[in-house]
């Protein structure tokens, strides 16, 4: 099979979508590897590393698309990358169609293009291996820069997560007790915040419970309930996933305007769409604005700036798909493995995913 493994183009973007490792395993059983110049360059690999894994360099992205069969990605492509897919041609990454705009969705369908998002591949007792992985590595990130936000000289209230004797810690609250959300927890009651985390499923906060030995305050998410952590919360983090689907709005801006001036929200179901109402996306070069008087980061890549770490934890978690789909074919792959078959969204110009079809109305 030929592969490709373009740069990553979206701003602030240091991860790559396969590693020098990786592509020796795959030119070891036979395939051919194009790499774009520079795409490793991000995440600590040359091309130098990348040829000697037999990979071959092309100087374009373009040349990455067009020769390939199978394109290994991060995030979801821009405009410039649909013009350069071509008919029938297979894409695996982080794609968020749900919050997509319908002219890269129409784009998709109108190339025949067989779109795997990696945040869908699910294993048959609902696991999401790929996702699960980088919202593990984003919730353990949240600490270090929910802590640089509150300094006063990053326009935040000066207090310290962890407080000192005498002086309270922080009062951090979490929507969502999924693996995103329970790995904040983790890493914040770890330094010494006040944890609280909230979500729909009370199977869940029983295990979160029974994990921190009963340190973290767990509550159902009832609207009230939210209505009422906002109105002390230090730090408010969005964690919610409905996976294909738009992230359900769970905090108001009535409920945003009721926090105290300069507390901090991190909305990190923003790559969904949000479940702020106050949320829109930003970058890590510009990453927090204020509304309502309270700071918002809202950056959809969280872990794209720490390119490295990300992009071995990104190929832990994909390669045993990459695998199979390199050595069995797409068709064959998504025959036999219920798993990468979870993850398709557009396949022969059509939306095979239903839930993501309703989402879109499409």
């Amino acid at each position: 099979m030929d592969i490709g493994i373009p740069r990553e183009r979206r701003n602030d973007e240091y991860r790559v979508g396969l590693t020098p490792a990786g592509v020796e395993l795959l030119t070891a059983g036979g395939h051919t590897c194009y790499v774009e110049r520079g795409a490793g360059l991000g995440a600590g690999f040359s091309d130098e590393d990348y040829q000697s894994a037999g990979g071959h360099i092309v100087y374009s992205g373009e040349e990455a698309f067009m020769r390939a069969d199978l394109v290994i990605k991060v995030a979801r492509p821009t405009i410039e990358e649909f013009d350069w897919m071509r008919e029938g041609q297979t894409i695996m990454g982080f794609l968020h169609l749900a919050s997509a705009q319908r002219d890269k969705i129409q784009a998709l369908l109108s190339k025949n293009i067989t779109a795997i998002a990696y945040e869908m591949i699910g294993d048959p007792d609902g696991t999401l291996p790929i996702l699960k992985a980088m919202s593990l590595l984003a919730g353990r990130m949240l600490p270090q820069i929910a802590g640089t936000l509150l300094q006063a000289d990053h326009g935040g209230k000066g207090i310290l997560l962890g407080g000192v004797p005498g002086v309270p810690s922080a009062e951090v609250v979490i929507l969502g007790a999924g693996t995103l959300g329970a790995n904040a927890a983790r890493t914040f009651m770890g330094i010494g915040a006040s944890v609280y985390v909230l979500d729909h499923d009370l199977a869940h906060l029983q295990r979160l419970d029974e994990i921190f030995g009963g340190r973290v305050v767990t509550m159902v998410s009832h609207s009230f309930n939210i209505r009422k952590v906002a109105s002390f919360a230090d730090v408010l983090i969005g964690a919610v996933l409905v996976p294909g689907m738009r992230a359900p709005v769970l905090v108001t801006r009535e409920m945003v305007a009721s926090m105290r001036p300069r507390s901090l929200i991190m909305d990190l179901s923003v790559d969904e769409g949000g479940c702020v109402e106050t949320s829109r996306p930003t970058l890590h070069s510009t990453p927090t604005y204020v509304e309502e008087g309270i700071i918002h980061y809202c950056v959809p890549n969280v872990t794209g700036v720490i390119g490295r770490t990300a992009t071995h934890m990104l190929n832990n978690a994909s390669w045993p798909f990459v695998r199979e789909m390199a050595r069995l074919g797409i068709d064959e792959a998504l025959e036999t493995n219920p798993a990468i078959a979870a993850g398709v969204a557009t396949r022969h110009g059509k939306i095979v995913n239903q839930v993501l079809a309703e989402t879109l109305g499409m």
